[in-house]
């Protein structure tokens, strides 16, 4: 039996079509979906883009992550067809060969002998800085791996948790957090050295928790800040590293997620000469985002706009950007004094943290200023009730508070997916208190990772 026949045969098996590969135009959307990782690692090739889905042709149907893999990755329902695996094989080749420069990847793949090797080092050759700051040693890889991985997949934040018997990498994608790796214990160490490396941090120091940044080439043009966070916990030091993609945010008020009511009371705060504009809401909750769409409609020529912020998550022309360094003691507060004296029509302050602040940013409403800025509560009352606890009077408030927009994301769902929730449906009827319409609920809730709406 040849390799078509065995193709044929699994076919019939799994009730699949079997298809010639040669017969799709797959290169086009191999190089517009970028999905070398997942068709690599299951020998899989995405060969058509349909309304419904996108259509995988695979070797082996059994493997069940397949399906899943190229869901997560793309955020389509996916079609398996099978075709024979030498043409397969054949096309990743010519795809992904080492002689296909619009193909090639900026550094090597990692290898499981590579891991196994790097399992073999022992712990007083972790401090070795000349060997983990080699761009391509396996540590150095896998971690480009990761990253890359974390940005294909838009992820807010990295996770790298050590425990005593697992070490496992998880993204936040859409607010839930998704395990996708769990190299081998013995490597703790060493991947976090290499991270530290990258952000600059001092590596011999595993009792303190260290702050820093490291940037992520994704190509000549392309670049993506990174925020590190280490912790020592019993196990090693847990790395966070939190993605700020400036470059992706997409400043339009339409797809904020407001409503025509929302929508205009922001727009109409905007416009008022000076007062003070409050965004309220969790961490990740995409206060940033609405910020800067404010500050965008108000970018002109006719206005000087500053901002302080810690970081800087959005590069925009036409506005003086400031980076806090609290180190030098050049915080909020000194940065909001110093903008005062720049002859500020708008100020924007990344977030209000303590009363000077506080007091400086109401003053600052009160004297023909614009301020914008965000705290942490959960809900827009509560910013208020958060605001005079820490000191500032209720008659400031009155004078200078124009708007507060308290939010949080929620996940879409997947319109492939959806299906109607009869047991919420049913709930809908029995009490009047509820509007009639349709409920619907996601099914496959796991797999499927899609855009948030605020």
């Amino acid at each position: 039996m040849n390799a078509t026949e065995l193709s044929k045969a699994l076919a019939e098996i799994f009730a699949l079509d079997f298809v010639e590969l040669n017969s799709f135009n797959f290169e086009s959307i191999c190089k517009r979906l970028a999905l070398k990782e997942p068709m690599l690692k299951h020998l899989a090739i995405p060969i058509e883009a349909t309304e419904k889905g996108l259509v995988v042709a695979v070797a082996d149907p059994s493997i069940i992550e397949i399906e899943n893999d190229f869901r997560f990755a793309t955020g389509k329902q996916i079609q398996l067809v099978i075709a024979n695996c030498l043409d397969i094989r054949a096309a990743l080749n010519r795809l992904y060969g080492e002689n296909n420069s619009e193909w090639q990847s900026d550094t090597k793949q990692l290898t499981s002998d590579d891991l196994a090797n790097l399992v073999q080092v022992s712990d007083a050759e972790i401090d070795n800085i000349e060997d983990l700051s080699q761009d391509d040693s396996p540590v150095s890889r896998f971690i480009h791996q990761v990253l890359m991985d974390a940005v294909r997949k838009k992820a807010s934040d990295i996770h790298f948790e050590p425990y005593e018997h697992l070490y496992r990498i998880r993204l936040r994608c859409d607010g839930i957090l998704i395990e996708t790796h769990q190299p081998a214990t013995q490597l703790s160490r060493r991947l976090a050295a290499r991270i530290k490396i990258l952000a600059k941090l001092d590596i011999a120091e595993r009792r303190l928790p260290q702050d820093g940044r490291l940037k992520l080439r994704l190509s000549e043009n392309a670049t993506i800040d990174m925020r590190v966070s280490t912790l020592p916990t019993m196990w090693g030091e847990k790395i966070v590293l939190r993605l700020l993609d400036g470059n992706s945010a997409n400043l339009d008020i339409d797809q904020l997620g407001y409503n025509a009511l929302q929508k205009s009371l922001y727009l109409a705060a905007l416009k008022k000469p000076q007062g003070m504009i409050l965004m309220t809401g969790p961490t990740g909750s995409g206060k940033t985002v609405s910020l800067y769409t404010g500050l965008n409609i108000l970018n002109t020529a006719e206005r000087n706009v500053s901002t302080a912020e810690d970081p800087v998550e959005i590069h925009l022309d036409g506005i003086n950007q400031v980076q806090i360094n609290p180190k030098i003691g050049f915080d909020f507060s000194t940065a909001l004094r110093s903008f005062l004296r720049q002859d500020p029509d708008v100020v924007m302050l990344g977030e209000i943290r303590d009363i000077e602040t506080a007091e400086i940013a109401v003053k600052a409403a009160q004297t023909g200023h614009l301020v914008l800025s965000t705290l942490h509560t959960n809900s827009a009352a509560e910013t208020v009730i958060r605001l005079k606890n820490m000191g500032v009077e209720s008659v400031n408030l009155a004078s200078s508070l124009s708007l507060i927009i308290a939010q949080r994301l929620a996940r879409k769902l997947c319109q492939h997916c959806k299906v109607i929730d009869l047991c919420l449906r049913h709930c809908a009827i029995l009490s009047p208190l509820v509007t009639m319409n349709l409920s619907i609920k996601q099914t496959n809730k796991a797999a499927i990772i899609v855009t948030m709406a605020i």
